[in-house]
């Protein structure tokens, strides 16, 4: 008998389908490299984790209603974001603590929704991936990720089994960037020191490109080592590791049109 692929549904996520969508394209190659089937939902939405971080429970209990529907019958769910994975893993139990069928549903996804990297390596035992990428390079840890997922050692497993890849690591990888969703917005002016610190660190390491596991992480860098001038080219994971890395990167021409509107269930 014929092994089955496992069904995997996309959590594209906001920021990557309007973004940058070659970190989603790049998910689902690397998925299907690994020997899975991928679907899109068109019915999904953002994870609900801005209306979550500013206190706004029952809209964030309606997009996560919305978001369980979206995903129902996949084996998996799988989102190239740690703080999104972790909002739906970690956080949408706990807002339905006092409607039984909805928590029964929304612990049924959390079982089965994984950040993309440590999905390919925790989940699919993969072991290393086809690349041409060579060059040095440094990794920041993003906050959810690290600290809800425990996503630290898997992207930097894959990255060392890439021949021509060289792992500098940064000082305080795994401190914060400032970008924190709203937290940006609130507190522009602690945001913007802690976004300089890291920047420091980021060109102190030497590597020629920073990668990243988060988008809002990747663009709050990007953004500010665009306007130091730093040179440093700042990439998805995901973007190095399906060969992907010479995509246009934010800032730059695209014209690659949505996720969700080239790969829809």
């Amino acid at each position: 008998m014929a092994e089955v692929s496992p069904r995997v549904g996309l959590f594209v996520t906001c920021l990557v389908d309007l973004m940058r969508p070659s970190v989603g394209f790049a998910a689902v190659k690397l998925l299907e490299q690994a020997g899975c089937s991928v679907d899109v939902p068109r019915a999904q939405t953002c994870c609900g984790q801005p209306a979550y971080n500013s206190g706004d429970r029952a809209d964030t209990k309606a997009i996560a209603e919305q978001v369980i529907a979206a995903f129902e019958g996949f084996d998996y769910v799988v989102a190239p974001s740690g703080s999104c994975a972790a909002m739906i893993k970690k956080h949408y139990p706990e807002l339905f603590a006092d409607d039984p069928p909805l928590r029964a549903k929304a612990e049924d996804l959390s079982a089965r929704t994984f950040e993309l990297v440590s999905f390919l390596t925790d989940v699919l035992k993969v072991e290393a991936v086809e690349s041409s990428f060579s060059g040095a390079v440094t990794y920041h840890d993003s906050c959810s990720g690290l600290r809800e997922l425990g996503v630290e050692a898997q992207p930097r497993k894959l990255l060392n089994n890439l021949p021509g890849v060289e792992i500098r690591e940064m000082e305080e990888s795994n401190v914060c960037c400032g970008f924190g969703g709203t937290f940006c917005v609130k507190y522009p002016d602690i945001s913007n020191k802690m976004v300089s610190n890291k920047a420091g660190f980021i060109a102190a390491s030497g590597a020629g490109t920073l990668l990243v596991g988060d988008l809002g992480c990747l663009m709050n860098m990007a953004g500010k080592l665009q306007r130091q001038g730093a040179g440093v080219r700042v990439r998805h994971v995901a973007e190095v590791l399906a060969d992907m890395a010479d995509e246009p990167a934010i800032g730059e021409a695209a014209d690659e049109g949505s996720v969700q509107k080239g790969r829809v269930a």
